[in-house]
């Protein structure tokens, strides 16, 4: 009984979705001349027969609409062009097709998509379900050798809804499956894949896994880890896969497997040694779990077509905060991992980024230009300080994430949470003095730099400080921006105009002395008066030592903005009383993000956070005779 939502309640609403049509042509199962097609190494040919068949269902829709008789017959197509013509890309394109159309009709005849149409059914326990239901799992157990996706739907249809793992997670890791297929189908040779902990990641891959050996259950695949104890937990959820009745992997292996339909699943195991074997037994396991400190070297073998699965690592923080570990753990991985892999093999790394010398990361630094490469790193949270991970169930919240933000050193944070790694023994500004938001009373003056960019990666950097008689500096305010000088020059003109600076700096370099040309007819248009000088900066590697040389004054000197940000009622308090009181909005913070992961040593990708305040201070210093306002009789006068 199809079902429509009534005020955000699902409701009965007839006893059949539609009246069936008398006629309808029949399905053709036949060969005959057709449209060529490569699959699996060998030509197939769509059969004509099968093409007009499934172009007269098309007909018969433009004519009539969707009903179940036409999603019976294309079904049907379906099975004919993948199991019997072996046709698989063209009845890829079939079966397709066929879940939007039972997408289409659930949602005209039931109110909702095809998986509510399954939860109602799980819900008010419906003995036997929904024939639309059933129809949608055979088009995906069609597509489960083929569509990454579609297995682990297939894999999880006996699950309670409540205990799903990849539905409730699709939004987010809809890309990692897709990428995950695209490693499979050889478009790449290498994926890196660096989230936070517990949101699903190692799951996901333990799935692919299952999947490799669901495909080629003779091949030869490796999974490892910092510990044993970690390969024993990945061989006991791997065991789950394969041998509960709450997954459909027996099903789908005697499905796509019957030469296999009598034997047990899986053909060979052992729990002392971590193998798990689906095929015809030989020396080495379709799947075996290894401990990076385990024995590799005859024990583990790496097919042409298998997979070297590493997963997490580094153990813990203490872990990556010794370069030496990090070191032993990279020539490790090398000497005795990727040492068992076969020409041809693939691989898959994972992990949450604690440091920058982390293998992962120093894979992405080796390799990230090489196309046969993929890294993906998912943040906690997005660009809109959001959280990624915010599932339908067991997810975690912006709300939740924010919270360890406050709450962690910040580089921590950005390491475990942001995927952004960290070496402590590089960091050049840490124990950064902070203050409230609130100016200390006292005379000032207003100052501002601006690190000129013009879109494309790099940041147009202005920090905006006030600077007081004993030498405080309080950087209140920071344009840090990515966009193209139409979106940061009117930026740079009100943030002069609104604090009142009457004197400024423009790097010069790459256009800068133009930009600060651009800047001030800006000011002229608007009758304000502020001296705009540009000055060359030195080439990237005496950047670099200008900006360590300098960073001690930045520190001694500077004061940032704590990471509060006030509640509704403080601001209203505040004003009550006429205090001002600033606070980091979304770019100042992304100025601190870069900072606080500024290192003196090895690379780094970006350095116009540094850079900015570098120039701020070289300013202060020595501002090169520019241009006095009149109320610069006292420098530290508010203006």
């Amino acid at each position: 009984m199809p079902i429509v939502p009534q005020n955000g309640i699902l409701q009965l609403k007839d006893n059949r979705l539609t009246d069936r049509v008398s006629r309808y042509p029949k399905t053709v199962i036949g060969r005959g001349q057709g449209t060529s097609a490569f699959c699996g190494g060998a030509f197939y040919l769509a059969s004509k027969q099968l093409i007009n068949a499934v172009n007269g269902y098309e007909n018969y829709i433009q004519r009539k609409g969707v009903d179940e008789q036409v999603i019976d017959a294309l079904l049907k197509a379906c099975n004919v062009a993948i199991r019997t013509e072996k046709d698989v890309d063209y009845g890829l394109t079939i079966t397709e097709r066929t879940k939007a159309l039972i997408n289409e009709f659930t949602h005209k005849n039931a109110g909702g998509s095809i998986w509510e149409l399954e939860r109602y059914a799980q819900n008010h326990d419906i003995k036997g379900g929904y024939k639309l239901v059933d129809q949608f799992y055979e088009v995906l157990r069609l597509e489960s050798f083929y569509r990454f996706e579609s297995f682990i739907y297939f894999m999880e249809r006996k699950r309670n809804w409540s205990k799903r793992f990849y539905y409730p997670r699709r939004k987010t890791l809809n890309i990692v499956a897709q990428d995950l297929e695209d490693l499979e189908n050889r478009k790449i040779k290498f994926y890196g894949l660096s989230m936070p902990s517990r949101v699903g990641k190692s799951t996901i891959c333990i799935f692919f896994l299952a999947w490799v050996a669901l495909r080629r259950p003779n091949s030869h695949s490796a999974m490892g880890g910092h510990s044993g104890i970690l390969a024993k937990g990945f061989y006991k959820e791997l065991i789950n896969l394969f041998t509960t009745e709450e997954y459909t992997f027996a099903e789908l292996f005697a499905y796509w497997h019957p030469e296999y339909a009598n034997a047990s699943i899986p053909t060979d195991k052992s729990a002392d040694e971590f193998t798990i074997t689906l095929g015809d037994p030989d020396r080495f396991a379709t799947v075996t779990c290894r401990g990076i400190d385990g024995t590799w070297t005859g024990a583990v073998d790496v097919s042409k077509d298998g997979y070297l699965y590493v997963d997490d690592l580094v153990r813990d923080r203490e872990h990556s905060l010794s370069p030496t570990r990090m070191e032993n753990t990279y020539q490790e991985y090398l000497n005795k991992m990727v040492d068992r892999k076969n020409d041809g093999a693939r691989e898959l790394m994972v992990g949450t980024l604690w440091n920058v010398l982390d293998p992962l990361e120093r894979m992405r630094k080796q390799y990230e230009h090489d196309p046969q490469y993929r890294f993906r790193k998912i943040p906690a949270l997005n660009e809109n300080d959001e959280s990624n991970f915010a599932y339908e169930i067991n997810g975690f919240s912006t709300e939740y994430y924010r919270d360890m933000r406050d709450k962690l050193d910040n580089a921590e944070w950005m390491a475990k949470f942001m995927q952004q790694p960290y070496v402590r023994e590089g960091l050049l500004y840490t124990d950064l003095r902070l203050f409230n938001g609130i100016l200390p009373d006292g005379d000032f003056r207003r100052i501002g730099v601006v690190d000129v960019a013009w879109g494309g990666g790099d940041s147009l950097s202005m920090p905006i400080g006030a600077e007081y008689e004993n030498g405080d500096v309080y950087i209140y305010d920071w344009v840090f921006n990515k966009g193209t000088k139409e979106v940061t020059i009117p930026l740079v003109v009100g943030r002069i105009i609104g604090n009142e600076i009457r004197q400024t700096r423009f790097e010069g370099n790459t256009g800068g002395d133009l930009y600060c040309q651009y800047v001030d007819e800006k000011l002229q248009e608007q009758d304000y008066k502020c001296s705009c000088t540009s000055r060359k900066a030195p080439n990237k590697v005496e950047k670099l030592s200008k900006i360590i040389a300098y960073s001690g004054d930045v520190k001694r000197k500077f004061i940032f903005l704590d990471t509060h940000r006030p509640t509704q009622d403080q601001m209203k308090k505040d004003s009550d009383l006429g205090v001002t009181r600033y606070y980091r909005n979304d770019e100042y913070q992304a100025a601190m993000d870069e900072l606080s992961m500024f290192v003196s040593i090895g690379g780094n990708d970006h350095d116009d956070a540094a850079d900015g305040l570098t120039q701020l201070e070289m300013f202060i210093e020595n501002p090169n005779n520019t241009a006095k306002v009149e109320a610069a009789v006292n420098p530290f006068r508010r203006y």
